[in-house]
């Protein structure tokens, strides 16, 4: 890109992404792009350096990521339409655009500024591309109109929003009446007992060569920074050093957070002392601090403590497994305690935010719904559903430019190719597991609206 004329400005999402930020920063130095970035941990020097370069009439910077708040700012306007003037700018692209709409489960007030592009950025008018992986039908309309992009010349780029080579399933929790403790201790063996299971066949099908190598990478997603301490340290010391496990939260300390993600991408153990064996399994127990900017193509499964408070958040988490095109597995662990605390705490957080809009906390709760509905269900196939939440049947009306799916089985009787607890186990098995959530009387009234 060094031998390009023109300048590409991407505009990135999240708070807490500037850290991931900088490392997709040097990842792409490394490739020899010429990139830069500005944030808040960009130096004052760094800054004003990139400003000047900027202006110079033939930049070296190619590629260049800021925020959707810079972007507001008078002076940085100023200068990119300085950069457009001098014919510099060749495209837009904005990453995370479902923040954009008050129906996205990330909405963000300034990436609705972001319309100003369209408005300014003309004659010639610099292409704008929109990036997300999480845009129902009416976020994806939000995105359309707000970013005011034509609709005659608008080009659309999709894949299914389910992942054929995932398999996902929902564990159902039993219901221990209150008593914590024995509830996270049956929890805990049983996440244990479906890693060990991996771990003999895996031994079963490589015998001696599985100590040559690297252990197998998982995330598993929790509510609280100290839940993700406490399962990270009862993981470690459960597993008879079968697991190595590390906690990642907004509140680890920024260069421990960037040592655990080095770590992790290398597929280097966690924490290991001279004289122990390599471990089976290499698990981040995590926030969903821990998200945009995580690209290990080797994470072979992805678990859910509890269930996600958005289903957007749901199909971008699960989705960080099986990068590779590998098999790979979601796991969502669900009870009805579980499902009745996060309504809560959405009605509340809600409440205490309604600056952000009334949409935006009817989008929560909605979001939510499909989270229970998924869950819930043991009458339609896991992938079916993602699909059906996601509009995808809209997409292909729309027309994509990618090509169909290819290595779905032809002769197979399930949707998923049995990739799904629902087509592998049927509603009989479904229904079976689900019963010991709670009496038979409480099923019949919880679940009637959901079969």
């Amino acid at each position: 890109m060094a031998d390009q004329p023109d300048m590409d400005i991407s505009s990135d999402c999240r708070g807490l992404s500037t850290s991931l930020t900088d490392d997709q920063v040097n990842t792409l130095k490394a490739l020899g792009v010429s990139v830069a970035t500005i944030n808040s941990n960009t130096t004052h020097d760094e800054r004003q350096r990139v400003f000047e370069d900027m202006l110079c009439g033939h930049p070296s910077t190619r590629l260049l990521y800021v925020t959707p708040e810079l972007c507001q700012t008078d002076n940085f306007r100023r200068r990119l339409l300085i950069v457009h003037k001098q014919g510099q700018l060749i495209r837009v692209a904005i990453d995370e655009a479902h923040c954009i709409s008050e129906w996205g489960h990330d909405f963000r007030p300034a990436y609705k500024e972001l319309g100003w592009f369209r408005r300014n950025l003309v004659d010639p008018t610099v292409p704008i591309t929109a990036l997300t992986a999480t845009a129902t039908p009416r976020v994806r309309s939000d995105m359309i109109n707000i970013l005011g992009l034509d609709l005659e010349n608008l080009r659309l780029f999709n894949t299914p929003s389910d992942r054929p080579n995932i398999h996902y399933e929902v564990r159902y929790l039993a219901d221990f009446a209150g008593d914590n403790n024995s509830a996270e201790e049956s929890q805990l063996q049983n996440l244990l007992r479906w890693l060990n299971g991996i771990k003999t066949r895996r031994e079963a099908r490589l015998g001696g060569g599985v100590a040559l190598l690297p252990p197998i990478s998982g995330i598993v997603y929790v509510g609280t920074r100290a839940m993700a301490e406490h399962l990270a340290s009862r993981l470690s010391h459960s597993s008879d050093e079968m697991v190595t496990a590390v906690a990642y939260h907004a509140g680890v300390e920024a260069t421990k957070r960037a040592h655990i993600q080095s770590t992790w991408k290398s597929c280097r153990p966690f924490q290991l002392v001279d004289g122990e064996k390599t471990p089976a399994f290499s698990i981040i127990v995590a926030t969903n601090a821990f998200g945009m900017g995580i690209d290990n193509p080797d994470v072979r499964f992805v678990v859910h403590w509890t269930p996600p408070r958005s289903f957007e958040s749901f199909v971008q988490e699960s989705g960080r497994a099986g990068r590779d095109g590998r098999a790979a597995a979601s796991l969502v662990y669900y009870g009805i305690q579980e499902r009745n605390f996060i309504e809560t705490m959405i009605h509340r957080d809600t409440e205490s935010h309604r600056a952000k809009g009334p949409e935006n906390r009817e989008a929560k709760l909605e979001s939510f719904g499909k989270v229970i509905r998924y869950c819930e269900s043991i009458s339609r196939c896991r992938h079916e559903l993602i699909k059906e939440f996601f509009g995808d049947s809209e997409l292909e009306e729309m027309g994509s430019q990618l090509p169909a799916r290819e290595g779905m089985s032809v002769t197979s009787s399930s949707p998923c190719d049995f990739a799904c607890d629902f087509c592998k186990e049927g509603p009989a098995g479904l229904a079976k597991r689900r019963e010991k959530m709670a009496s038979e009387t409480q099923m019949a009234l919880l679940y009637a609206d959901f079969d």
